[in-house]
């Protein structure tokens, strides 16, 4: 392996290791620099590799953030949140993600289901609901990105980023998932409906765990879940 290839294992462990969602903000390049020891230069070569891949993408001014770049800019981000109601989102995701899981059981790769695998494992055994989160939309992303399609994969992280920006006011009253949360069984089911590249139990399963997932959170908000999905 090249340098910067290691450079790109490295900062992708930095990433794993504290947790960042999608979406979130990274640290500037000096902190990244000062954490990992190398010149600027050779984490910019690192980072634009990382950004050919997908994995992250950079404003000017604004910073480096994970995962695919947006349709939307920022700007227009903060419009929609201002606009866009919870159950919205909602219907949104039950259109397109159930739509990602069955194109992920048709065109997935072998590393694809490594890393959805690596992902729902990921979730199960997180220390805190922050990094449940965290793993949790990784493993969506992974499923988006299995689809073997940019343009499905941007509609997706457009729709991740507004989503993330829309307060859920969900109450945590423990630390982290019990080991009998139902998302748990929920991603083993869609996993290995990928993996065995079973596409209707794919989109079925990917169903059913929006469905379960919301229903805990929309009834605190005094919303329903879509009525075509009820």
């Amino acid at each position: 392996m090249s340098k910067t290839e290691i450079l790109v294992q490295r900062v992708k462990q930095m990433i794993d290791s504290h947790g960042y969602a999608h979406s979130d903000r990274l640290p500037c390049e000096r902190e990244m620099c000062q954490a990992l020891g190398v010149a600027r230069n050779q984490l910019r070569r690192a980072l634009a590799e990382l950004e050919g891949q997908g994995l992250i993408w950079r404003h000017v001014g604004r910073g480096t953030f994970l995962g695919a770049r947006p349709v939307l800019n920022l700007e227009d981000v903060t419009y929609l949140r201002d606009r866009v109601k919870p159950a919205q989102v909602v219907s949104v995701r039950l259109t397109i993600e159930p739509a990602l899981a069955r194109l992920a059981a048709i065109y997935g790769k072998k590393a694809d289901h490594a890393e959805i695998q690596h992902c729902a494992d990921r979730c199960r055994n997180a220390p805190d609901w922050r990094g449940y989160e965290a793993w949790d939309n990784k493993l969506h992303h992974a499923i988006a990105r299995a689809s073997q399609n940019q343009l499905h994969l941007y509609y997706f992280e457009t729709l991740n980023v507004v989503r993330r920006s829309v307060v859920w006011g969900q109450p945590r009253k423990t630390i982290k998932p019990a080991d009998g949360y139902s998302s748990f069984h929920e991603h083993d089911v869609i996993v290995q409906a990928i993996l065995n590249h079973d596409a209707d139990l794919a989109a079925q399963s990917m169903i059913d765990h929006l469905r379960s997932v919301y229903s805990r959170i929309l009834p605190s908000m005094n919303l329903g879940i879509p009525e075509e999905y009820a």
